[in-house]
């Protein structure tokens, strides 16, 4: 019943490459500059992303931040990415991107900005964090898509608000997790919806993919593994937050296909809860 409408909303989710607060050339540059392998110096990161000077100053605002704990201040970029490494400087500017959204578009009341970006960041250190565990690709690289992986929630509640309070009506009138409200609301989730706007931002597809299959990564042609380490992430987190709800099952499913072990896993998952690096994050970006 809701095609039109998820029709016209598919359509202009390329044009956001628009919405960035910064030169999408400059974004594209940076990922190409820090990719793998990229024989790019930090001072030619620092020079591109110096191209945006409303960037710069941004950027060596955040890692002068209490969150990175700097003993002394960073006055380049340059210098900020040999402090604190290409990954974080990238991570920087993404999370930069998309909170410039929340400042062009009109925020839903009842959109908690906090509660979004604290579940990010936590789903993206239990990212890293089993990466590590079971060598499934490149932990930087999956902190980064953890980061980014309900980035399709955002854009729907900014873009789509009346949309979205409907599929978050459904969802808990019906008892469903919000993917399965989503795909019974108009055909596709979350995911899907943030890979698009991500794709034309020109992230890789390193990046992207595992985004896009968090909720089905046994059907991604590609980057399986990674979406499985995101889908795993995604659902420890959840289950942390509601030992007694419905994501133990899918913890338990799909360390199995990880060959990782679940206690083990959930204790990781929940010394990183406690972490004070959570409240530091959310304080810089909300």
């Amino acid at each position: 019943m809701n095609q039109d409408r998820i029709q016209g909303f598919l359509q202009e989710l390329p044009l956001m490459r628009e919405d960035l607060p910064f030169s999408p050339e400059v974004l594209k540059q940076l990922f190409v500059q820090t990719g793998n392998g990229s024989l790019a110096s930090m001072e030619d990161v620092g020079g591109t992303l110096s191209k945006d000077q409303g960037l710069t100053a941004r950027i060596l605002k955040l890692a002068n931040s209490a969150y990175y704990g700097l003993q002394a201040e960073v006055q380049s970029v340059a210098r900020a990415a040999a402090v604190l490494g290409m990954a974080e400087i990238r991570n920087i500017v993404l999370a930069l991107g998309v909170t410039g959204l929340t400042r062009r578009y009109s925020m839903p009341d009842d959109f908690d900005l906090g509660r979004y970006w604290a579940h990010q960041f936590l789903v993206a250190m239990v990212a890293r964090e089993l990466s590590r565990m079971i060598g499934v690709g490149k932990p930087e690289n999956l902190f980064t898509s953890g980061l980014l992986h309900d980035f399709g929630k955002l854009v729907t509640a900014l873009k789509r608000p009346d949309d979205w309070s409907a599929i978050r009506e459904m969802a808990e009138s019906e008892e469903m997790t919000d993917s399965e409200a989503e795909e019974e609301y108009w055909g596709l989730d979350h995911a899907v919806i943030g890979a698009l706007v991500l794709r034309s931002w020109d992230l890789p597809a390193a990046l992207v993919e595992p985004v896009n299959w968090h909720h089905s990564p046994d059907l991604s042609p590609q980057f399986s593994n990674e979406s499985n380490v995101i889908s795993l992430a995604d659902s420890v987190v959840h289950a942390v937050d509601d030992p007694d709800g419905r994501y133990g099952e899918r913890v338990d499913e799909l360390c199995q296909a990880v060959d990782v072990d679940m206690d083990d896993l959930l204790e990781v998952a929940e010394e990183l809860v406690d972490s004070d690096d959570i409240e530091q994050f959310v304080n810089i970006l909300s």
